[in-house]
């Protein structure tokens, strides 16, 4: 059984002496906190953090992090307080401690919600200290090598959380040995059956293999040695998942993903790499399209490796990765690095660029996380957001952008800045225009074009791909949402204080906030909101508004529509929406229906679907069409025709002459020798709207013209 003693010999290695003894104390301190308890298995409680202690010694991780895996646990399954560690160990330890603790004072209603929240909190203890996150993945580990004590069915939802979140995080840090073992006991808790039979295969396939892939390493080696380079060659091992994962997304059968023979080339310089590589290709016939230098553009989790695909002898495919010592050590530990050379008291540029780039991502995270609506919300984002696939596009300054694969230029623009984003109207790929939709691919040059007055795009939602954007966009659109509310809750109170003869300007400040507390809302701008959004009558609030003024009730029934019409200029935004079943256009008699969640919906006057809401005139208004109107609004035409050849390229020369767009246009066949044409514009307006249909009937045998209506 591994002891305290056994740890403090490791430690010995690249620990002070003093740091030791600190290690020590915390784990007797730990001992004595859960004296008594026992873990599922039913071996002393204990043996858990001492465990989680010993896989951060692995990395050679400091001693603070060493003293916060033994006491991980004290605060939650303890009497112990986060002060008492405090006095006992210092503040960073105690710190360290709280940030990898559950939020165990707070009931939450179930599972997902409670994990969620954790994550949340996980995420703010790690922008204080990135070490929270290392603690944690070693806690994890441990968790997931002792699942067998559990039920089958917990068993499965731990290991779908560490699939989906903690192995993400891993190889978004670069931590692959805790990656891939994370990914293999997930894979054995969730589908065992499965798990067991790819391990016996891969058994079997590497006995079978074993001559084969001596062979090849030899003539690797050998090759090496007539250049006089220094370099170890080793094989490399694929794990279950990535075999797993191969053969369901690829549908390929396990031969053929055995069939490819990896090796691992260390050396020791850059300069070295592009040697070998020169060499190894001359040995063997490079796989076109299969080279990736990742020394040059590291991922961004600070992985670099040259890889290369050969033909290998009888035609195997050989995949050969080539790296220095120091990339082989980042290549296992990742930001773990950082503190493998920081224990003996060095620092270098690779652990460092890695340590610095964790600490932008969990920054990205924080922003994601001020943007998100809710904590399940969040943690989708983070999801979403540690897919490992990257490409590596350039600014016009020829700074370097890692973003995810099928990430757009909207993706690109918030990886900038989230102004950037938010005033995004155009972009230039490789200098020529591109919609904001566009895919990305690795190597192209990207430039923004912006101005001051855009806004996002509800649209953008539909193809953007990264978490930042999709949280800056909701944040940005519901921001305007209830900017736009509260100026339209503005305007209709200020019509409803009109038979009253007053207005907000005029009444005192008193007033109102007497009216907010009455009506219990949460502000004054909480209140308008909720007018704009159709949430609250205006007529009601007015009255309560003159009530407090005058300190009496008006019972009298004061009609809400004095003839004093709300001016619509189409341009408002998300809170006057004009309704698809009319279309209406700037000039045709329009009446306003409040929709509750909506807004103002704008129907034409004589619209089928505003009779329901005429025996509730309180929440319609009379609108009229502002005189400085440019934009452009939907409207669908009914066209009865003679059928001929180039009739649809008649009508588009036609509408385009009239300085109109066509949305859309479908061709109905009558009979023989007439078509019905169902035509949807976009005008300016009611007198575009008769310019156009003046010039349709100047057509040859056009019968009835008809403005539709759903």
């Amino acid at each position: 059984m591994f002891t305290i003693d056994d740890l403090a010999d490791r430690l010995g290695g690249y620990l002070p002496s003093d740091e030791i003894q600190q290690v020590k104390r915390a784990f007797y301190y730990a001992e004595q906190a859960h004296d008594g308890q026992r873990r599922r298995s039913g071996e002393p409680y204990v043996t858990h953090p001492l465990a989680v202690a010993n896989i951060l010694a692995n990395m050679h991780m400091d001693h603070q992090s060493l003293m916060a895996a033994m006491l991980h646990d004290v605060i939650e399954d303890t009497g112990v307080s986060k002060k008492a560690l405090a006095a006992q160990f210092g503040k960073p330890v105690a710190e360290l401690v709280d940030g990898v603790s559950k939020l165990t004072q707070i009931t939450f209603e179930d599972k997902a919600v409670a994990q969620a929240e954790n994550f949340q909190k996980m995420v703010l203890a790690m922008s204080r200290d990135i070490r929270v996150i290392i603690v944690k993945l070693a806690d994890r580990l441990h968790n997931m090598r002792t699942l067998g004590a559990l039920r089958p069915d917990k068993k499965r939802r731990i290991a779908r959380e560490t699939l989906e979140i903690y192995a993400r995080i891993a190889g978004r840090l670069g931590i692959n040995t805790i990656r891939i073992e994370l990914e293999d006991l997930s894979f054995q808790a969730i589908h065992p059956m499965r798990s067991e039979r790819i391990k016996r295969a891969v058994a079997s396939a590497r006995g079978h293999r074993r001559s084969a892939m001596r062979e090849i390493q030899a003539s690797l080696q050998q090759s090496l040695d007539d250049e006089v380079l220094q370099g170890t060659v080793v094989g490399r091992q694929k794990h279950l998942l990535s075999i797993y994962k191969k053969m369901r997304d690829q549908r390929k059968p396990f031969a053929e993903i055995m069939d490819v023979f990896g090796f691992r080339i260390i050396t020791e310089d850059v300069a070295s790499c592009y040697r070998i590589l020169g060499v190894v290709h001359n040995l063997y016939k490079p796989v076109p399209g299969r080279f990736k230098d990742y020394i040059a553009i590291p991922k961004a989790n600070g992985y670099q490796s040259l890889h290369t695909t050969l033909f290998g002898p009888r035609g195997m495919p050989i995949e050969v990765q080539i790296r220095t010592r120091e990339m082989e050590a980042m290549a296992n530990n990742g930001i773990a690095a950082h503190w493998l050379y920081k224990a003996g008291q060095t620092t270098h540029p690779i652990a460092e660029g890695s340590h610095a780039r964790a600490r932008a991502w969990v920054k990205g995270l924080l922003e994601m996380q001020r943007h998100a609506g809710n904590s399940l919300e969040f943690i989708e984002h983070v999801k979403n957001d540690l897919f490992p696939d990257d490409i590596y596009v350039f600014t016009p300054k020829g700074d370097i952008m890692e973003l995810p694969q099928g990430a757009t230029v909207i993706d690109f623009a918030y990886s900038v800045h989230t102004d950037i984003g938010n005033n995004c109207i155009a972009c230039r790929i490789d200098r020529h225009l591109a919609p904001l939709s566009t895919r990305l691919e690795s190597g192209q040059t990207l430039e923004i074009i912006t101005a001051p007055g855009a806004r996002p795009n509800l649209a953008w939602l539909s193809f953007v791909s990264t978490a930042k954007a999709r949280s800056a966009i909701r944040h940005a659109l519901k921001h305007q949402q209830q900017t736009e509310a509260i100026t339209l809750g503005r305007r209709l109170l200020n019509k409803a204080l009109t038979p009253f003869e007053t207005s907000l300007e005029e009444l005192d400040e008193a007033v109102f906030e007497q009216a907010v507390k009455e009506l219990d809302a949460a502000s004054q701008e909480s209140l308008l909101e909720s007018l704009g959004l159709g949430n609250r009558m205006a007529h009601v609030v007015a009255r309560r508004l003159v009530d407090i003024a005058h300190g009496e009730r008006h019972e009298a029934n004061v009609a809400v529509d004095n003839g004093k019409a709300v001016l619509i200029s189409g341009s408002e935004g998300m809170v006057i929406n004009f309704a698809r079943c009319c279309h209406p256009l700037p000039g045709d008699p329009v009446l306003g229906h409040l929709s509750m969640g909506k807004g103002l919906v704008v129907h034409r006057a004589e619209c089928r679907n505003l009779v329901e809401h005429k025996n509730d005139p309180e929440k319609l208004f009379t609108l009229e069409w502002s005189e400085s109107i440019d934009e452009d609004f939907p409207v669908a035409l009914r066209i009865e025709i003679e059928s001929r050849r180039g009739l649809v390229a008649e009508l588009a020369g036609l509408v385009t002459d009239a300085d109109a767009n066509i949305e859309r246009i479908g061709i109905e066949e009558r009979d023989a020798r007439l078509s019905t044409v169902n035509l949807t514009l976009s005008v300016k307006g009611r007198v575009h709207l008769a310019r156009i249909i003046k010039r349709i009937r100047n057509l040859p045998n056009v019968g009835k013209i008809t403005r539709m209506t759903n």
